[in-house]
């Protein structure tokens, strides 16, 4: 199998569906000539042409719009958000909209939003969230978040055949700092969780960039720590976490968005209703606190999770 990076993956999905259906396309802000902001489809407009590769106003709402109305018209958009702070313009498209014609007609709709998310690159507090737990409480819609490029590549094509909106978190940082191998032509992920690392004594849960911190974090303790990679927030992968939570009997979770109301406190919740009689010890979070992120990089370390603070609480907890 060929080694790609996460950013090059998730443009081999893109070209892959392209190739094989006429009905898929790409919409978004700078992605044609320019080849988007963080060139994910550098060169497509070349293959594809202006029809398909089409450079959208700076409205995100706009853009979500179109694209709900191209799905329902039978086509398959992929609609990408320049940073995914911008996702925020198109909201009422999302949640009022995409997210509930199926239930309030019956359509389809077919959509892929692509969200460049996350922190670790000094973006400032515009250019750096992590904003899929807004959608998380919005029924109708799926959100998931690939930690690996063999991942990247499989939810994406699965994303884009699924008949439902989907939301597809790819972090920034991961763009070109993750390799793996790939496999070619297509194959679709299931939106379940993956055990990143098997271990028998405590469980971090966790989804998207800080799958690799708490692989990096946990590799050296003394204990034997699982890996769970959510991979999926909506459908959320319970039957998974709970086996692993039963298993080991003590839980960290490791979210890199703002700790209110964040995806992991969904996990918790869920854990403390039907595994609480299995814990060993207190359910742990590790999470950004509730202040934007800051531009300076120290700040910006500061108060994202880093591998000390996830090796920290799972020693406390190892030892509880």
């Amino acid at each position: 199998m060929p080694t790609m990076t996460y950013l090059q993956a998730i443009s081999d999905a893109m070209r892959e569906e392209m190739r094989s259906d006429e009905r898929v396309f790409l919409m978004g802000e700078d992605i044609g000539t320019f080849g988007g902001a963080f060139k994910v489809t550098d060169g497509f407009i070349d293959e594809f042409g202006a029809s398909r590769v089409m450079d959208t106003p700076l409205a995100e709402s706009a853009i979500i719009g179109c694209a709900i109305g191209s799905a329902v018209e039978g086509m398959r958009p992929i609609a990408e958000m320049q940073f995914s702070d911008f996702v925020s313009c198109g909201f009422d498209q999302l949640v009022n909209v995409a997210g509930k014609t199926h239930y309030r007609m019956g359509l389809s709709v077919n959509i892929t939003v692509r969200l460049p998310s996350g922190g670790g690159f000094s973006g400032g507090p515009f250019h750096s969230q992590n904003p899929e737990a807004w959608f998380m409480h919005a029924p109708g819609l799926k959100i998931v978040a690939p930690s690996t490029a063999e991942d990247a590549k499989g939810l994406l094509i699965s994303a884009v055949r699924d008949p439902n909106p989907v939301l597809f978190m790819e972090h920034k940082h991961l763009y070109r700092r993750v390799k793996g191998e790939v496999p070619g032509g297509t194959y679709e992920t299931p939106f379940t969780a993956r055990i990143a690392r098997e271990g028998t004594d405590l469980t971090v849960i966790t989804y998207g960039a800080m799958v690799h911190t708490a692989l990096e974090a946990t590799a050296d303790l003394d204990g034997s720590v699982e890996v769970l990679d959510l991979r999926s927030l909506v459908p959320l992968d319970e039957e998974a976490i709970l086996n692993s939570v039963r298993k080991t009997s003590k839980v960290v979770i490791v979210d890199e968005a703002n700790q209110m109301c964040a995806a992991g406190a969904q996990v918790s919740a869920m854990i403390a209703e039907r595994a609480f009689e299995d814990l060993d010890g207190p359910i742990v979070r590790v999470a950004t606190p509730d202040v934007p992120i800051p531009f300076s990089p120290t700040l910006e370390q500061a108060v994202l999770p880093q591998v000390d603070d996830v090796r920290e609480a799972c020693r406390e907890l190892l030892e509880y």
